[in-house]
């Protein structure tokens, strides 16, 4: 029996239809991502499921015995109690079964003392009450150590800590706790209760690398139902083993990584690309056959034909949410070799210092991350380096020719409220960008009317793309970005990515989005937080990330690969760059051989594909043809074609799906 299930589920508002003809399964075990463009219905479909709204049509089905945890994107706020005592909330319905636990223990008590008093005629009626009460108690005390009572003090401990919560934030009121903290209270809340089945939406939104990693882990060996909204890619990479995509009110399964769909998502697009073009160029020609003939009268019956068949032509359309834009920003000017140098930086806080004899360098070029958890200082040091904050001791100089740029989740407040969305960007755009403000907006999520909106009505999140766009439009070469990723889309975040790859200025950024990171830096700062109030311990990697999480495993490892203790972590091979000891040249050859053949077979397959394709296009324009509806036997021909072409074109898309899984399972190099 599932979980949980919508069955032809249909949800509208006023004339607008959000959801049409929805249907998804959870099992136990299954994992899986809800994708879609911004306003595609993934919120809604949660809540429907989770029974804050009702659908309009279909039905909803819950496992009567299933308990359903639904995480929003926003808006829990905890006061009250302390972030220990809230925690224990989770366990509530515990409470009350152990006080049932107790209450009957005492009945048993009573009737165990009047089972010694009585004559032996009234023992049969005492004895079967409290066989009876004894069942009672073992079924109270069993739902008791399932739901984790007895050890819930470490649960709490274990969620609490996991999510970033430090053991001095256990007493501290909720009310002190701002917007992000109060999701994570949330999130460990549900965590804790132990639900079956979990719906979350966008739980990595207020989540630091470390929270998101300790996130991943749990989730990995959940053993209920998982269906979450994430835009981290490699979070989703990690936990789920389908993805359910919503487009235009529909939805379809994916079985596999999201990195296998997004593969198979953009051969489908490439494919739909092509269909599209040669549709568009099929009803410009009967267009212009209908225009050039509309007013001949001995050409009366075939307009009107053409006209009937271009109203029955069914429209492709390109998915908004799956179009690749590029955006080419401004090309920063050159500066010298050296963009920003720190000397002997000091920075406190009352009763608590943060740095102090920091030295760093930053070269032109550099694509630098920021990494360390929420609170180490990451903030501190981006807002002395943009020159916001000066209250420091040392030096913090920018190099010759250098023009920074800052980008912060408070700049929203350098927006003039007045203007519109197109009106800001269009203030700091330089004259040749304006003919692509429309598109550069779209990319950030600003599509249609929206660009006219005025700045006041904005939430805080589209502020802030606002003037992440200002910024990448400026002349700048040192941008200092302080989480730029947060309230962006997948799509977004590549179109920013893209751009920042190309920048040919420095880049030093701050981004809990481990694939983000991955893609662009090529230089790790790790700021770490101490366990109590002091100095933070400042650390510079040379690589990029893989590197950076390579050498902390290895400083953690006790012991080397030949079991001795106090490896050298700076002469240990890293696996992206050099062979690995491990592997010999035999089975690094091997190993090329493979990915050599599983690519071969995937170009192989596209080809057979697109092959398919056209062999199915050219089997319904030959059935779109009037003079063949006459012709039974040629009818039926056609349709057993097009049955045959449509089945092979589904088994080889499945046999390309299997080998590219095949291919990203193999072991890198």
């Amino acid at each position: 029996m599932p979980l949980l299930q919508a069955n032809a589920v249909q949800y509208w508002i006023a004339d607008r239809h959000i959801l049409q003809n929805v249907s998804l399964t959870l099992d136990p075990g299954s994992r899986i991502a809800l994708s879609g463009a911004n306003g595609s219905g993934k919120s809604t479909l949660l809540k429907l499921l989770c029974g804050y709204l009702e659908p309009n049509g279909g039905s909803i089905f819950k496992d009567p015995h299933a308990e359903v945890g639904f995480l929003p994107q926003s808006g829990l706020v905890h006061h009250g109690k302390t972030l220990w005592e809230e925690a224990e909330t989770a366990f509530a319905p515990y409470h009350e079964f152990h006080d049932q636990w107790e209450a009957v223990g005492q009945k048993i008590g009573t009737l165990g003392e009047q089972l010694l008093s009585i004559p032996e005629s009234q023992r049969p009626a005492i004895e079967g009450s409290l066989e009876q009460l004894t069942t009672e108690q073992h079924h109270l005390q069993e739902l008791l150590e399932s739901g984790g009572y007895y050890r819930r003090d470490r649960e709490i401990e274990i969620i609490l800590k996991g999510l970033g919560f430090s053991s001095g934030d256990f007493t501290a009121p909720c009310e002190t706790f701002s917007g992000g903290w109060q999701m994570r209270i949330a999130l460990a809340k549900i965590l804790l209760a132990s639900p079956q089945v979990l719906l979350l939406d966008e739980p990595t939104n207020y989540l630091d690398l470390e929270a998101r990693e300790w996130l991943q882990s749990y989730l990995q060996n959940y053993s209920g139902a998982v269906l979450m909204v994430s835009h981290d890619r490699f979070f989703l990479d990690q936990t789920v083993q389908a993805v359910a995509e919503l487009y235009l009110g529909t939805l379809s399964l994916y079985r596999g990584s999201y990195s296998a769909y997004e593969k198979r998502r953009s051969a489908e697009l490439e494919q739909l690309v092509k269909d599209y073009e040669r549709q568009q160029q099929e009803i410009q020609r009967i267009e212009d056959f209908i225009s050039r003939f509309r007013y001949n009268a001995s050409k009366a019956a075939m307009v009107q034909s053409r006209i009937k068949s271009l109203e029955k032509i069914n429209r492709i359309e390109i998915p908004e949410g799956l179009k690749r834009i590029h955006v080419s920003f401004p090309e920063a000017p050159r500066s010298g070799d050296i963009t920003l140098r720190l000397t002997d930086l000091r920075k406190e806080y009352p009763n608590n210092p943060i740095f102090d004899s920091l030295s760093l360098e930053f070269l032109r070029g550099q694509k630098v991350a920021l990494v360390g958890r929420n609170g180490s200082g990451k903030s501190t040091l981006m807002r002395i380096m943009s020159g916001k904050d000066r209250d420091y001791g040392g030096t913090m100089n920018y190099g010759a020719e250098v023009f920074p740029a800052y980008f912060a989740q408070e700049a929203e407040t350098q927006l003039t409220m007045t203007n519109t969305v197109f009106e800001e960007v269009e203030e700091a755009a330089p004259t040749d960008m304006i003919p692509k403000l429309r598109g550069l907006l779209g990319a950030f999520l600003f599509r249609g009317d929206d660009i006219y909106k005025p700045i006041s009505v904005l939430s805080g999140g589209e502020k802030n793309r606002v003037s992440l766009v200002k910024m990448l439009l400026s002349p700048a070469n040192l941008l200092l970005l302080d989480e730029p990723t947060n309230h962006l889309d997948m799509a977004s975040k590549d179109v920013l990515l893209e751009a920042l790859q190309a920048f040919s200025g420095t880049v030093i950024f701050v981004s809990h989005d481990h694939f983000f990171i991955q893609e662009l830096a090529n230089r790790v700062i790790e700021v770490e937080s101490p366990a109590t109030p002091g100095v933070r311990r400042v650390r510079d990697f040379p690589g990029n990330y893989s590197y950076y999480k390579y050498r902390i495993a290895q400083e953690s490892s006790p012991t080397d690969s030949s079991g001795n203790p106090g490896t050298n972590t700076a002469s240990t091979p890293y696996p992206d760059q050099t062979s690995l000891g491990k592997k010999d040249h035999g089975d690094q050859k091997q190993l090329r051989a493979a990915k050599r053949r599983l690519e071969r077979q995937e170009e192989e397959l596209l080809s057979k594909m697109e092959e398919l394709e056209q062999e199915k296009s050219r089997i319904e324009h030959a059935m779109a043809i009037p003079e063949h509806y006459t012709d039974g036997k040629k009818i039926s021909a056609l349709q057993t074609a097009l049955e045959d072409v449509t089945r092979d074109i589904q088994i080889t898309l499945e046999s390309w799906e299997r080998v590219s899984l095949e291919k990203e399972s193999l072991p890198q190099e």
